[in-house]
């Protein structure tokens, strides 16, 4: 080994890393990496999305500037598009709104799952993104689970493996590469990886029964274009807490060698504090990098700090330099990532093509007006009915009064509500403590009957008195059974209602009241479910509730059959 880094071998090194930027447009940082460190992937997030026609533009110019720094293949550009909860792309301006996993899975319907992810990688390859991190693999064992929830299609590994391969089929088929995730499986923990390292207590045999089943059917006979592992501890199969990650038994021993993959493997963003933190037991971001590519990882996920992953490129290169890491087996993986970038991507010409924005907004609104009628059947046929005593459809007229009440914005899971730092400023303070998919129902109720809005918290001592002449409630709940003061809120309000209708919404898991006292809640209530908190999920249930004409609602088993 040489004691310099040659330019041959910077370029292998850039290969094997994928990074996110900040703002709409170019900034020094991306073309630094870009150009400096020969980064081959970038991945958008919806930081970087501000409308169709920005998104397109920005990934040319990322492509045109990799071509002009001398990249020999276009760059992978990658994005977190799992839809429901976790869609970097879809926003009234850019990418069309569809129903994620455990919708998906509501509907009953695989080919409907495998419909709807050929429509959104279609919109996806459109604009120049060539690589999904979907579908999730997760059985989501732990109803209590902070991660995944609703971002899984279930709690049952068959029902997980058939939606997962349709998601898979559906990105495929569109020319996106899919990457299934979180490998060997993050639905069996109380743990957010964001926050701190979860440790998974299965042995190897109990990983078969259920965690590896999707994987396992996602890799053979007709093997994903990635898989995305996670950093989760499993020290009685591993036998020790290294992330998952970062261990070698967990990718070349387990996924490589046992389960015979072949194709790239990427890690889950190595920013996230199981990784990052030290204080949580992490390595640290620049080591993470290093034991991420010794454990068989072929790229490795920073997604928001200039400093950290330049810093992370730089220990990659002094490690080929001790000898650390081999460069014989680094080009393998840089191998495997260059035959997804052919199958994928292809060369510089498909990926620099020289349609006009003009043109381009013609095909992209006849597409985004055929998705749209997808989305709304999808939506439809996604929401759940899980219990109705006799009140649905709700009889209420126009210039009557219905009490909406939807609970205080908490953070609950960063993939979902902290991913940028969205919902919260600076000082950790929550910028709207009612939450725009609250405000979208309340204006959506609005449209039907005299909506009276309420926002309730742990906080409140007292529930807001029902005065007058109230035709109806909608409570919502968004996952109580881990915020057991919107149970507590419910059941005071249920008791100022005896003669009142009230429609209970399961705003994103369907587990709020598992556990309670059925009997009590059941009466004179109706007790439905969207699974996320989106304004296209609430669109549809609102006209599931008020609808004399809708006849269809999904059902499905609520876990622990408690309800």
């Amino acid at each position: 080994m040489t004691t310099s880094i040659t330019e041959v071998t910077k370029r292998e090194i850039g290969k094997h890393f994928v990074f996110g930027f900040h703002g709409h447009e170019l900034n020094d940082d991306i073309k630094t990496l870009i150009k400096e460190y020969y980064l081959g992937n970038i991945i958008l997030m919806k930081r970087n999305v501000r409308d169709v026609i920005q998104v397109r533009r920005i990934v040319r110019e990322l492509q045109a500037f990799a071509k002009e720094c001398g990249h020999q293949k276009p760059l992978l550009i990658g994005i977190d598009q799992e839809n429901g909860l976790v869609s970097a792309f879809s926003s009234p301006t850019a990418g069309t709104q569809f129903p994620g996993a455990m919708a998906l899975a509501a509907t009953g319907s695989p080919d409907l799952a495998e419909e709807v992810s050929e429509a959104s990688a279609k919109e996806l390859k459109m604009v120049g993104i060539n690589w999904a991190y979907s579908p999730i693999a997760d059985v989501n064992s732990d109803p209590k689970n902070p991660v995944i929830g609703v971002r899984s299609f279930g709690d049952d590994p068959r029902e997980v493996t058939r939606y997962a391969l349709a998601v898979s089929r559906g990105l495929t088929t569109s020319g996106v590469a899919p990457s299934a995730k979180h490998f060997p499986g993050h639905g069996d923990t109380h743990v957010d990886s964001h926050l701190a390292l979860p440790r998974i207590l299965k042995s190897k045999q109990e990983l078969e029964k259920t965690e590896l089943m999707p994987f396992k059917a996602l890799i053979k006979p007709n093997p994903i274009a990635s898989v995305m592992v996670g950093h989760m501890a499993l020290p009685l199969f591993t036998g020790d807490d290294s992330p998952a990650s970062l261990s070698d038994k967990v990718t070349n021993g387990l996924l490589r060698k046992e389960m015979g993959y072949e194709g790239v493997v990427v890690t889950d963003c190595i920013e996230m504090d199981a990784i990052a933190d030290p204080a949580q037991g992490g390595c640290g971001i620049e080591e993470g990098a290093v034991r991420a590519l010794l454990s068989g990882v072929d790229v490795v996920m920073a997604c928001h700090t200039y400093e950290k992953q330049v810093g992370a490129i730089n220990r990659v290169y002094e490690a080929l330099m001790a000898e650390r890491l081999d460069l014989v087996t680094l080009e393998k993986g840089g191998e495997r990532v260059d035959r997804m970038k052919d199958l994928f991507v292809g060369g510089w010409e498909a990926v620099l093509n020289s349609e006009t924005d003009e043109a381009f907004e013609e095909k992209w609104e006849d597409m985004k007006n055929k998705n749209l009628a997808l989305s709304i059947k999808a939506y439809r046929q996604s929401c759940a009915l899980i219990w109705d005593s006799g009140i649905l459809p709700l009889k209420v007229g126009r210039e009557e009064r219905l009490l909406l009440f939807t609970p205080k914005m908490e953070s609950l899971n960063r993939a979902v509500d902290d991913a940028d730092g969205v919902l919260r400023d600076r000082a950790g303070r929550l910028r709207n403590t009612v939450g725009a998919s609250y405000l979208a129902l309340a204006e959506l109720i609005q449209e039907k009957t005299q909506c009276e809005h309420v926002v309730y918290s742990s906080s409140d001592s007292t529930v807001v008195p029902i005065q007058g002449h109230i035709e109806a409630v909608v409570f919502v709940l968004r996952n109580a059974d881990r915020s057991m003061w919107q149970r507590e809120y419910l059941k005071k309000v249920l008791m100022g209602c005896a003669s009142i209708p009230v429609v209970l919404l399961a705003s994103c898991g369907p587990y709020d009241l598992v556990g309670e006292d059925s009997e009590r809640v059941r009466a004179g209530t109706a007790y439905v479910a969207s699974f996320e908190f989106t304004r296209s999920a609430f669109e549809a249930i609102v006209e599931g509730i008020f609808d004399e004409k809708r006849t269809e609602w999904a059902k499905v088993p609520i876990v622990g059959g408690a309800l």
